[in-house]
């Protein structure tokens, strides 16, 4: 029986929703309850096992300027011992080496370990690699040729001497960063990929959030930096988000680190309960009184400790605080008495992007590493590659061997995941699994990757509203966003509860501020909307 004083109800067990349970626990007397409608830990940060064979949905590299994050992470899963002398560990802005006699778990022994793995991303355009992020290194002129290189040089001046003023979408966002020329070779094909619009049609807002400081001058910089020296620290606080290079990541996937945490917050007496998805949000005025949900998959399954299971196909529960990680625009709709029709109509406008992965186990790629050796199953280092090619519809191609060997089954096979941005119901998402699985053999075949007829085994997952949208009636979600703040006790957090397309450790982050503020007796809302926009999380040095 729990001591606990209040009840929190928090909707959706992803990073956000979890943090939340576990601080929750750990620094106040309110009673965590998560709800979550799928059978899964980690929202789309979870991992998805295939006969032995682990997927990382989306890819997630465990990297934050937070020390705050970067000391969470380590409490539930330690660092693997490090035999190098070199290797230091920053964080609460004091670092400390680990040489070959630390105290630290064996991956090849135990489970429950964080790697230290090394990042390689890279894009694949004209059937070569180039740099990601692309900078303007020898390797890279040589590549484009001197015309294309001409004109990008060119076209990077003139955006640098004339830059576009106001900057209100993405295309404009892009332009003055890298010219003209460049976005047009490197960023629009692709990104219309993603989003399946024009760039003109998306907010400048997106860029600022996910390519915060980037551009041709900072990207030669880096690369003659690396040149002499080298920040070994995990920590990188001097590093640009994008330019990271080395990361953390659990063994078995992203999702074993959501597992653990709640299979911690089980143990101090927290509720987690699965198969349960939220249709009914009852509210008084501004103030939540309960949510109802309905069991996805018959009698709920109770993943923690915890009292009152029931076969109930319908179960209402009451709280004192309540958090949602779900879709706004499923928030909105789930309010009883409805929002006011104004802000139904924003909710309803808001719009998500869909995510087809499909995977494939081969025994070798067709493409190498220059000088690589051919007897090797796995001849590249990349964790994953956007692909650009124009006659292809992929994406990104995931290497889950690099992010972590123990992903795959058979070390002796290569084991992908093919990225496909689409959207529900449309022609891509309703293909059947067959379909997908032949699209993907064809395509990488295609573009010289693999041998379609070489492809061993293979599988497809659809994930719902995985990248919020920047535009459809984003324009005037700050009026939604401020009638929501009204409700006293509803903190919104995560990526679709904020409608904002932040990386795990800002969902994190804004759910410890929520945290934060509660147990200062506080239900303030600005400091948790501020994370990912503060000094400390901006990627752009000042």
């Amino acid at each position: 029986m729990t001591t606990k004083n209040r009840t929190a109800v928090i909707i959706g067990a992803g990073p956000a929703g979890l943090t939340a349970a576990y601080e929750l626990l750990d620094r106040t007397d309110i009673h965590p309850v998560v709800l979550e409608k799928s059978t899964y830990m980690g929202g789309i940060a979870r991992t998805v096992n295939y006969k032995g064979n682990r997927i990382d949905i989306g890819g997630h590299r465990f990297f934050s300027k937070s020390d705050r994050v970067m000391e969470w992470w380590q409490r539930f899963l330690p660092l693997q011992a490090l035999s190098d002398s070199k290797q230091a560990i920053t964080y609460q802005r004091s670092t400390r080496e680990i040489g070959a006699s630390a105290v630290g778990p064996d991956p090849e022994r135990v489970d429950r370990v964080l790697l230290l793995r090394p990042r390689k991303s890279r894009i694949y355009y004209l059937r070569r690699f180039f740099d990601y992020p692309i900078s303007l290194s020898l390797d890279t002129l040589r590549k484009l040729g001197f015309l294309r290189t001409l004109k990008i040089g060119f076209s990077y001046l003139r955006s640098a001497a004339f830059p576009i003023r106001p900057e209100t979408n993405l295309e404009e966002f892009f332009v003055n960063r890298f010219g003209r020329q460049l976005y047009a070779t490197f960023f629009r094909d692709y990104t219309e990929k993603v989003w399946g619009v024009p760039c003109e049609r998306i907010s400048a807002e997106w860029g600022a959030q996910r390519v915060k400081g980037l551009s041709i001058s900072k990207a030669i910089w880096h690369f003659a930096k690396k040149l002499f020296q080298r920040d070994r620290s995990i920590g990188q606080k001097g590093t640009e988000t994008s330019l990271i290079e080395q990361f953390l990541y659990p063994k078995l996937g992203p999702g074993q680190m959501w597992e653990t945490v709640a299979t911690e917050v089980a143990a101090r007496g927290g509720e987690v309960l699965t198969e349960l998805q939220v249709v009914r949000i009852e509210r008084e005025g501004q103030r939540i009184i309960s949510v109802e949900a309905v069991e996805a998959g018959g009698a709920a399954a109770v993943h923690a400790a915890g009292e009152g299971a029931t076969d109930r196909a319908r179960r209402r529960f009451q709280g004192d605080v309540f958090f949602s990680t779900m879709p706004v625009r499923e928030l909105v709709a789930a309010l009883d008495p409805p929002a006011p029709p104004a802000l139904r109509e924003i909710a309803a406008g808001l719009i998500y992007r869909d995510f087809i992965t499909v995977g494939l186990l081969v025994p070798r790629l067709r493409i190498s590493e220059p000088g690589g050796d051919a007897r090797r199953a796995q001849l590249i280092q990349d964790n994953w590659i956007y692909i650009q090619e124009p006659d292809v519809q992929v994406g990104r191609l995931q290497i889950f061997n690099n992010w972590s060997p123990y992903l795959v089954a058979d070390p002796e096979t290569v084991w992908l995941g093919l990225e496909y941005f689409c959207n529900e119901g449309d022609e891509l998402w309703s293909r059947d699994d067959a379909s997908m699985l032949e699209l993907g053999k064809a395509e990488l075949d295609r573009i010289g990757i693999i041998d379609r007829g070489a492809v061993l085994d293979g599988v497809v997952l659809r994930v719902e509203k995985t990248y919020p949208a920047y535009f459809g009636s984003y324009d005037r979600f700050p009026e939604l966003r401020a009638w929501l703040d009204g409700f006293e006790n509803l903190f919104l957090i995560g990526r679709n509860g904020m409608h904002r397309y932040n990386n795990q450790d800002h969902s994190m982050l804004a759910a410890m501020t929520a945290v934060d503020n509660l147990a200062a007796g506080s239900f303030e809302k600005a400091n948790v909307w501020a994370t990912n926009t503060e000094e400390e999380y901006h990627e752009e040095k000042r």
